[in-house]
């Protein structure tokens, strides 16, 4: 197994004496572990790598970062000297706190990130529960009001609670506050949650056929087509963190969002440009590849009342290395302007 560089830098932490003494956790309670097996153990941990995974994704917006959450948490399990009576919340108290506190040191970045700040495009979930299976894909496609909104004990709790069903004793021992507390934490959550909630979401089948209808329009640089299928107000908003060019970010109004959509498709084919249609964080979007098959960035559809309401464009390379190889923005935006200017 790898040991990444945050692996490394949170190692030697309180929440390593905290896991090894046992102490914090109460909800997992501990016994000894001299008689399981490392493969029991790698086992067990790999059953529940996507659980781990998903709620470390869903406070920290980041796949890098979970994934190395994720890594911490097991060389910490592997570690201790002692056994929980539950594995799952044992490890996913682990997690959350190693989230949490990645969360905070990662604050003063993200207050000086360059334009919009999306999570990272995730393109499937790795856990699947049946039972809440609506939790967990709202709770995607609302990642980034998630991030946005809530503190990162507000968003810990919501996550453990509301999304993954966490008992309060649970939750409490996770986060290390009282009963009464997370539930007031699970409240203002909540509160600000349903603030920014759609009140009417569209159905999967009606989003589909939508969405199917926005890139057919697309493909054809149709503007009528197109201004159709957007809401007045929609908006085109890019996330590149001054690393790549900013393909409509910031563009607002159905008329100036259709005009730029048709303006970019036909030199962007030219090139050999292609793109995928592909769920991202649980909604309707795409991936977009240049000639050599590298990613250039994702887009993310808000689907509301018929039409389209905002396109969200991650195109920040340092969000698309675990998309696939990434390409380089600038290049092809280049290529695409002279094929642009060969035209006119």
């Amino acid at each position: 197994m790898r040991v990444p560089g945050l692996a490394r830098m949170l190692a030697g932490q309180t929440a390593v004496i905290m896991m090894t003494e046992g102490r914090g956790f109460a909800a997992a309670g501990v016994q000894g572990k001299a008689d399981v097996s490392g493969d029991e153990e790698t086992e067990e941990f790999e059953q529940l790598r996507p659980l781990l995974f998903s709620i470390a994704y869903r406070i920290l917006g980041s796949v890098a970062e979970a994934e190395d959450a994720v890594q911490e948490t097991w060389l910490r399990y592997q570690g201790s000297a002692t056994r929980p009576a539950s594995t799952k919340a044992f490890l996913s108290a682990v997690v959350t706190r190693i989230s949490i506190d990645v969360l905070r040191s990662a604050r003063v970045r993200r207050e000086r990130y360059v334009g919009p700040w999306f999570p990272e495009p995730l393109l499937s979930d790795p856990y699947d529960d049946p039972e809440r299976s609506a939790e967990l894909a709202d709770s995607l496609s609302m990642a980034a009001l998630l991030l946005e909104r809530l503190t990162p004990l507000e968003r810990a709790v919501f996550v453990l609670r509301e999304v993954f069903g966490f008992d309060f004793p649970e939750v409490a021992s996770a986060v290390g506050r009282s009963q009464a507390a997370c539930r007031q934490l699970a409240v203002r959550a909540r509160r600000h949650m349903d603030a920014g909630r759609p009140r009417f979401e569209a159905d999967r089948r009606e989003r589909e056929q939508l969405t199917e209808r926005f890139f057919d329009a697309f493909q054809e640089g149709d503007v009528d087509r197109l201004r159709v299928l957007l809401a007045a107000d929609v908006q085109l908003v890019g996330d590149a963190g001054g690393k790549a060019p900013l393909w409509g970010s910031g563009i607002v109004g159905a008329d100036n969002v259709a005009r730029l959509l048709a303006a970019i498709v036909e030199p962007f084919l030219r090139i050999g440009g292609t793109w995928q249609p592909h769920q991202v964080n649980g909604q309707p979007g795409a991936i977009f590849r240049d000639r050599d098959g590298k990613v250039l960035n994702t887009w993310a559809l808000d689907v509301l009342d018929g039409q389209v309401q905002a396109i969200r464009a991650v195109i920040n390379p340092d969000k698309l290395g675990h998309v696939g190889p990434v390409a380089d923005a600038w290049a092809v935006l280049r290529e695409a302007n002279r094929a642009r200017r060969s035209t006119s």
